[in-house]
């Protein structure tokens, strides 16, 4: 079976760094699915899921706030801000980082916090679905 390799990187770590039979992101313009031999390829990640595909058939789930998701003939690489395995996440502080957001939506104070409660918004409910998909791949 080909694979490609496939490196997760925040500013902080390397997240993942393997073989993959196919890599799935989300980019600015919707769902991408990268497998060996796709084209060269430069976008933009949303807040959201990445989802490895192992060779032996396992999937691995991470969450990325955002970055750039890069397709070399080789490689893809996931340059992220802040990215987690989804196994790692939080969901109480999630749920909490959510409801706040919420809250500072519904005050509407000025136009900064909107927009920053909005970029919170969506990092908290992506985190919450990256969850709920590891979940829904463990009882498979």
């Amino acid at each position: 079976m080909s694979t490609i390799r496939c490196d997760i990187v925040s500013a902080e770590a390397e997240i993942f760094h393997g073989e993959a039979t196919l890599v799935i992101a989300t980019g600015e313009q919707g769902e991408l699915g990268i497998a060996p031999r796709h084209a060269p390829l430069i976008t933009r990640l949303k807040p959201g899921h990445v989802e490895v595909l192992l060779e032996d058939g396992q999937r691995q789930s991470f969450y990325v706030s955002g970055g750039i998701l890069e397709v070399q003939p080789q490689v893809v690489t996931v340059l992220a801000d802040s990215a987690a395995r989804a196994s790692d996440l939080d969901e109480a502080a999630a749920k909490t980082a959510k409801e706040e957001a919420e809250r500072a939506l519904a005050d509407r104070t000025d136009a900064m916090e909107v927009a920053e409660a909005q970029v919170k918004l969506a990092e908290a409910v992506a985190q919450l679905q990256a969850l709920e998909r590891m979940r829904r791949n463990l009882k498979h």
